[in-house]
């Protein structure tokens, strides 16, 4: 049950991946693609949004295809019509910002991202516009790809390349927090490459979660992503501090191809974070030099307060230029298993977004019966009592912790209660998982053929649907799940491959 502990308020960001795709709940198609042709530029009256006169996206740029999609909204590659430039553009609906916190996270994303915007080392926003129908954010095409795919693609890795790499990474903690801002939500998958060059800036991206700040205040809400998240803030006190371990657990990454904490499921990653054993005896660690591990230790310190700054960090003798980060290559197989790490996400992601289109009416409609049974009093609302009374009731068994957290979990506002909409959002994320039908019906939905078995052709075809990456990432999906060694993959396969370990357990995000 520890796996659904502050998955809820789940927000993606305007500035969400702007090439690779994260998916999740279908959307329905954009109303504003029906626009009457004498919709001009500017529309009458301030958006609900950004407060400032609505105008049409649609007059200045043409929409192209589908780059990424978020549960807020979808981001598509768009092009200037005059001069021919490309971006990306993210489209929000606006009828998906229900309450008046929702607005206002897309409103300070777009501050943030314009107080922060001419950064080497972060995505750019070129324009925000809201019409009837959505809040368009419109910035630089990252067209690169993420950070891990270009590092598995180059072969050859030394610790110098790493430690330029974490330099980039480091160089954009030390700008937002000299700006007052944190990030909150560090990982490589918000780290974009502007090209294909060589020697192509990183970009950060994705500000969804960022909060303006001042030294000394406190936060207390659980956001972030279970692999990268600081043990402070898995205890609800914490400041700018946390990016700093985010950018270490990175760094961890760079130099392992594996994460330093790690659990089967999202309450065992937590509990690994809290515990923040370091594991340095593993390979390929005694290979690594001892500067390497010094930065680490100082990044992954459990007592923030003992943490470096970025500024520290920056000086570090292994981050210098000049310094002593080796160029001899590191060992082969830490690529291996980044390949594996990042291959298992992918089609974890493309799996659970199968699961998630296939849940259907029938299956809500269970989930409100049981909602309507445990809320006895009929107040639209559950407290703690009466989901302790309700559970067993629906042949629940859980202990008193357990349901204390599936309520900590569900209570999206933290006002003690769970509504109907909270209740669904939990136990939606609880049965779906590890409900056996909706494995089968992902595996299914891979297995074109009914053959039994996913091959790689129905892995390149589901994938490419998806825009999950090419040939390559098949290879790789294919030699990590496929435990018997025949070029398939087999139910039994697919079963261990979802639930073992934890995919990208997405943005967290819970409100005290």
């Amino acid at each position: 049950m520890g796996n659904l502990h502050g998955r809820l308020r789940h927000r993606e960001s305007a500035a969400e991946s702007t090439s690779a795709p994260r998916h999740h709940q279908p959307q329905p198609p954009q109303q504003q693609q029906q626009q009457p042709s004498s919709f001009h530029r500017h529309v009458s009256g301030n958006g609900r949004v950004l407060g400032r006169p609505m105008e049409d996206v649609r007059s200045t740029y043409t929409f192209g295809r589908e780059l990424g999609r978020g549960q807020f909204g979808v981001t598509y590659l768009v092009t200037h019509k005059t001069t021919g430039e490309k971006f990306a553009c993210k489209s929000i609906a606006t009828r998906k910002l229900v309450n008046k916190d929702d607005v206002e996270d897309v409103r300070r994303e777009v501050q943030i991202m314009h107080h922060l915007t001419g950064h080497r080392n972060i995505v750019e926003l070129k324009g925000a516009f809201e019409d009837r129908h959505s809040v368009n954010l419109v910035m630089e095409l990252c067209a690169g790809g993420e950070l891990f795919d270009r590092i598995i693609a180059k072969g050859h890795y030394s610790e110098r390349a790493a430690a330029d790499l974490c330099r980039q990474i480091v160089t954009v903690v030390h700008n937002c927090h000299s700006m007052g801002v944190m990030h909150r939500d560090l990982k490589p998958e918000n780290f974009l490459l502007l090209s294909e060059d060589e020697n192509s800036p990183l970009k950060a991206t994705d500000f969804g979660l960022s909060v303006f700040f001042k030294p000394g205040d406190v936060f207390k809400d659980l956001v972030g992503s279970a692999y990268y998240v600081a043990p402070e803030v898995l205890k609800r006190n914490y400041g700018a501090e946390a990016d700093i371990w985010s950018a270490g657990v990175i760094l961890y990454i760079l130099l392992s191809g594996v994460p330093p904490f790690w659990g089967e499921n999202e309450q065992g990653i937590f509990d690994a974070v809290l515990r923040g054993h370091l594991d340095f005896a593993s390979e390929p660690w005694p290979s690594i030099s001892s500067s390497a591990k010094d930065l680490v230790k100082k990044m992954l310190r459990s007592d923030p307060k003992e943490r470096l700054s970025a500024v520290e960090v920056l000086n570090h003798p292994w981050m210098r230029e000049d310094g002593d980060a080796p160029d001899k290559p590191i060992d082969i197989a830490v690529l291996s298993r980044m390949k594996q790490f990042r291959a298992m996400n992918k089609l974890k992601k493309v799996a659970l977004k199968v699961i998630a289109e296939n849940l259907s009416e029938e299956e809500i409609v269970g989930l409100k019966e049981m909602f309507k049974s445990i809320d006895t009093d009929n107040s639209g609302t559950v407290t703690f009592e009466e989901l302790k009374a309700g559970l067993p009731k629906l042949g629940t068994k859980l202990s008193e912790s357990e349901v204390r957290q599936l309520m900590e979990a569900a209570d999206v506002d933290g006002n003690g209660t769970i509504d109907y909409i909270e209740f669904i959002t939990a136990t939606m994320h609880m049965n779906r998982m590890e409900r056996e039908d909706h494995l089968y019906t992902a595996f299914e939905y891979f297995d074109k053929d009914k053959s039994g078995y996913i091959t790689m052709e129905e892995l390149e075809n589901a994938l490419k649907k998806y825009n999950m990456g090419g040939e390559k990432t098949i290879k790789e999906i294919i030699a990590e799940v496929d435990t018997d060694h025949d070029g398939k993959i087999n139910y039994e396969e697919f079963v261990a491959m979802m639930r073992k370990g934890s995919p990208d357990l997405g943005t967290t995000r819970r409100r005290r």
